[in-house]
């Protein structure tokens, strides 16, 4: 693949940008550890994965044939990244007996790349530009997604370091909540700009 050094520049810079999955990943480190972000990150990097594999081998053309359901799934995507901001953006902090928000796992970490207009982009960008024409094709889309999930980890991995750092720096609880409403603006802007753009 003579494209293969661009595409690994167009994942690290995909992966590494803000958006909703990023700001989430950041937001469990800092409340509830390191640990407890690994598992979001490998959901969501598998997530990316295998939609590249599934838009690649189908459901891309089955979303161009069809707008209006291409419409409804970023709508709700959105709408449900929305939710979680809200939630995040009322959520006490975690400090001092006060209750976090619930982590969301290895599913939860995939079930949020289905609802994310920003992961959703980011497959088709990739297969549209890299996945190529004709002969070998379905190989070509297999090695995109392996390669987006091995680049994606690192990716998503340094957000959850970045989220483990800033809760080192935020001992109060006024902070942290502070903290968790910043975040929480900042997944609201993410999911409608990928919405709107």
């Amino acid at each position: 693949m003579q494209s293969l050094v661009p595409f690994l520049l167009f994942a690290v810079v995909a992966s590494i940008t803000p958006g909703p999955t990023n700001i989430l990943v950041l937001s469990n480190s800092q409340r509830h550890g390191l640990a407890a972000a690994w598992p979001i990150v490998l959901g969501a990097c598998a997530a990316v994965a295998a939609l590249i594999l599934l838009l690649g081998l189908g459901l891309g053309e089955l979303l161009r044939r069809h707008p209006l359901l291409q419409q409804g799934l970023a709508w709700l995507g959105v709408g449900w990244l929305s939710y979680l901001a809200w939630s995040l953006f009322r959520s006490a902090g975690g400090i001092d007996g006060a209750q976090p928000p619930r982590r969301l796992g290895v599913l939860g970490g995939a079930a949020l790349q289905l609802v994310n207009p920003k992961a959703w982009m980011m497959a088709l960008a990739a297969l549209a530009l890299f996945a190529g024409e004709g002969a070998g094709q379905a190989g070509r889309i297999g090695l995109l997604a392996l390669l987006f999930f091995l680049v994606s980890l690192p990716c998503l991995a340094s957000w959850a370091l970045l989220g483990v750092g800033s809760a080192r720096l935020l001992r109060s609880p006024s902070l942290m909540k502070r903290f968790n409403q910043g975040m929480a603006l900042l997944l609201l802007a993410s999911a409608w700009a990928a919405l709107l753009l």
